[in-house]
């Protein structure tokens, strides 16, 4: 008799068979270098049009697709807690214009950005 079946014998315990191990849990997924390369690419094809004087460098159409995938893009990094800022060197110009926009957009008014503010501390 095998030591292992003598000690059950004995005890009258049933040994288990010992569980298959886990495989490990995926990882958070890296961000898409080729997305995020596009991205700067395109984001320096802009400045250097705008630099250039031309403000038509995407048709209203695209850049309101663009507008509209960053939006929620950042919307779920935020929500996923992310701290960083929306957008780096703007002026405060650029930044009412594009707010104003926006909140046409959702037809929102400044009192209801002040309560969510006031009610998500965000």
């Amino acid at each position: 008799m095998s030591s292992r079946k003598a000690a059950t014998a004995k005890n009258g315990t049933k040994t288990r068979a010992k569980p298959a191990p886990r495989a490990a849990a995926p990882a958070a997924a890296a961000p898409s270098t080729s997305v995020s390369a596009a991205a700067e690419q395109l984001a320096a094809d802009i400045q250097r049009a705008l630099k250039a004087g031309d403000h038509e460098v995407l048709s209203p159409e695209a850049l309101q697709k663009l507008m509209t995938a960053a939006c929620r893009l950042y919307s779920a990094q935020s929500e996923a807690g992310s701290n960083v800022p929306p957008v780096g060197e703007v002026t405060p110009t650029d930044i009412m214009v594009t707010a104003s926009g926006l909140m046409r957009a959702g037809n929102l008014a400044v009192f209801e950005l002040g309560m969510w503010q006031s009610w998500t501390g965000r």
